[in-house]
């Protein structure tokens, strides 16, 4: 199948790559040649902008970094949707706003170009290794038509509604592991406050119910301090800000999301964006030696 791809940042790049892989034609496009070079050297076809990409291709997939970057690549001067035949795919697999979502959506079906948002969850390892949660939003039939493509993606496939919904479900799944993140380092810190190991802690932790993937991964992170950038504060601060904006815009109370907002801005405040967000146990150990 020819697949149009633009995206080759940590999570685009390995997800381009198991498309290639598993014998899809690639047409690709970037804003630096370096960025793009290894999905050239694995076979991709480099094109010279967006609406290229997408008159190459059935299907176009975006990976990038947020609403305004979606935007640009799909509705603007030289977008996706200029290129894009009627009755193609684009399917957007960056985290943006749920309303951004639905509107591009809909400026597209103007042109007779299907739409699914679809981001996902897993992070970097996952991209590699092909086993991300993707949750889509978007007409049943087309999703129908993207499960084989999703499916070297990933492993837990879910459509979850209309056009935005795989937004809003993204946002849930956000809060979800910045809690618990929140949720491990507080217990972290409660332990040594008390004298008690936190290896010990968290090893006694991973034998019942208190266990998550958190734990495991990012709990090691904060007893290392190892902070080397998996999914960045940035990222993460960026997707907390569309939590709240839905947050508000719904009338919804989220008391927690907004602790935890506010930890990732103050990381953001203090020059850490490029940190792992595992980091947010820097901003509580500040918070204790206040």
């Amino acid at each position: 199948m020819k697949i149009g791809f633009i995206g080759s940042g940590i999570m685009g790049r390995p997800m381009a790559l198991n498309l290639i892989k598993a014998g899809h034609e690639l047409y690709t496009w970037g804003r630096r040649f370096d960025a793009v070079e290894p999905l050239l050297v694995a076979g991709a076809t480099g094109k010279g902008t967006p609406a290229e990409v997408a008159a190459a291709a059935d299907i176009t997939i975006t990976m990038v970094a947020n609403t305004t970057d979606v935007e640009q690549v799909v509705l603007g001067e030289r977008g996706l949707m200029h290129g894009a035949r009627p009755g193609s795919i684009i399917a957007d697999m960056s985290t943006i706003a749920p309303s951004a979502a639905r509107r591009i959506a809909e400026q597209l079906a103007e042109r007779n170009i299907h739409m699914l948002d679809a981001p996902v969850s897993g992070g970097q390892v996952g991209a590699q290794q092909g086993t991300l949660s993707i949750m889509v939003g978007g007409e049943a039939e087309i999703f129908a038509r993207m499960q084989p493509l999703f499916e070297v993606l990933g492993k837990n496939i879910v459509h979850v509604g209309s056009h935005g919904a795989g937004q809003v479900v993204k946002a849930c799944n956000q809060i979800v592991i910045s809690l618990t993140m929140e949720g491990v380092a507080e217990a972290i810190l409660l332990a040594r406050s008390n004298g008690v190991d936190p290896a010990k802690m968290r090893e006694a932790l991973m034998g019942g119910y208190a266990n998550s993937k958190i734990l495991e991964v990012h709990g090691q992170r904060m007893l290392e301090a190892n902070y080397k950038a998996g999914f960045k504060v940035k990222l993460h601060h960026k997707d907390m800000g569309i939590v709240m904006d839905n947050a508000h815009e719904n009338h919804a109370p989220l008391p927690g999301a907004e602790l935890v907002a506010r930890q990732i801005a103050s990381l953001m405040e203090a020059g850490e964006s490029e940190l792992d967000s595992a980091a947010i146990m820097l901003a509580l150990e500040r918070l204790s030696q206040q």
